[in-house]
């Protein structure tokens, strides 16, 4: 392991001979100055607009839907895996897709668990339980999942290049002997409440990755936990900002960052990371929410009829998903195949919808418009890296 002494942690010798992280219990002692004061009360500024602005929308918890696939997308996508968000939301409404079933997995059972972990916090506070309950939807059924689903590590694990051992890691999180005190220490944090939301938040996934408690998944469950912090302290009233599309965004920095609070103890600089994160992520989804609705409202008007309401529920299932096909818009709306077919054709003939098949049978369509606003990269000014 690269790093020798740590003012964030203690490097220890295990039992077999290997030095390993052991992070101290936070929260860390850092001061206040005027650059986090600043980055904080930016990102505290924009995540009430954002909570506000989303509460105003028609439908928040429709249009919630789409954001979750893409952050689903973006989390596993650090981890390696392919597949895009198109592929995702086509293949939830029953289209064949050309990927990978493992890629396409792993990114359903992240929506799975995501929503799994938010019902669950209406019966029980974010814990070691809840974590595990998390994991255990995460990991079912795909690659990894012979990392014991739903349980802590018995055995050590370590961040490194591909085929390294531990020996060449880079990283190597508390051996599995210390791994529950770390944890018991962790969760007596998580459920502290005396600094401000979003400090507390980052300093929480910071000391999950540290702690690196599963042989696999962490990355996914420490950015699913900001989420689930943010919600359970009422930060945001449904779960539309996440920080994935970020830390894809700037992956090299985010390790970087990471790394380096470990190594150095550099609070300061990852904190300021995280909140201008949250800034950027905030502005980045008001800017998509916004248009998305405005697309909505445009088409509505377009294809607004005094014979059949049709078309206006077809084009409401635009928030939801901008993939479609005739059968599965009859199945929603419970309405005759025939009926689906002609609201289709009206949305085709305004040029809000295209067939994207060719083929004369099983026709599928897509809200293009719709799809290049949840697909188009999150722009990062360079200020914020």
């Amino acid at each position: 392991m690269d790093i020798l002494q740590s003012p964030a942690g203690q490097i220890i010798k295990s039992l077999s001979g290997y030095k390993a992280f052991v992070p101290n219990p936070l929260p860390p002692p850092f001061k206040w100055n005027t650059q986090i004061v600043s980055a904080l009360s930016r990102a505290d500024f924009l995540l009430g607009k954002l909570a506000r602005e989303g509460g105003k929308l028609p439908n928040p918890h429709l249009l919630m839907r789409p954001f979750i696939t893409r952050e689903a997308v973006l989390s596993s996508k650090i981890e390696g895996t392919q597949a895009t968000i198109g592929e995702i939301l086509a293949a939830s409404v029953g289209i064949s897709v050309q990927r990978n079933p493992d890629d396409l997995r792993e990114v359903q059972n992240y929506i799975v668990a995501l929503d799994y972990g938010i019902k669950r916090l209406g019966d029980l506070p974010l814990s070691l339980r809840l974590i595990k309950e998390i994991h255990h939807h995460l990991m079912q059924g795909v690659r990894g999942a012979h990392a014991t689903p739903g349980e802590f590590r018995r055995s050590q694990n370590w961040i490194g290049t591909p085929g390294g051992t531990l020996n060449t890691a880079k990283f190597v999180p508390p051996p599995p002997d210390h791994l529950m005190d770390c944890l018991g220490e962790f969760e007596k944090f998580l459920h502290e409440r005396q600094l401000p939301p979003l400090i507390h938040t980052a300093l929480c996934h910071y000391q999950f990755e540290a702690i690196h408690p599963f042989l696999d998944g962490n990355g996914r469950i420490g950015r699913l936990l900001i989420i689930l912090l943010l919600i359970e302290q009422k930060m945001l009233p449904t779960p539309i900002l996440y920080l994935s599309a970020f830390f894809e965004a700037t992956r090299d920095e985010y390790y970087k960052q990471l790394y380096n609070v470990s190594a150095r103890g550099t609070w300061h600089e990852w904190l300021i990371y995280f909140l201008n994160g949250i800034a950027v992520q905030t502005e980045d989804v008001l800017s998509r929410v916004e248009r998305i609705n405005d697309l909505l409202n445009k088409w509505k008007m377009q294809v607004a009829s005094s014979t059949s309401n049709v078309p206006v529920l077809i084009v409401e299932h635009f928030a939801v998903n901008p993939y479609l096909t005739t059968n599965r818009i009859a199945e929603e709306l419970k309405i005759a195949y025939s009926t689906a077919q002609r609201g289709i054709q009206k949305l085709e003939e305004a040029k809000i919808i295209k067939q994207i098949n060719s083929t004369r049978r099983d026709k599928i369509y897509c809200a293009i418009e719709i799809l290049a606003i949840l697909e188009e990269a999150t722009k990062i000014n360079a200020d914020f890296q």
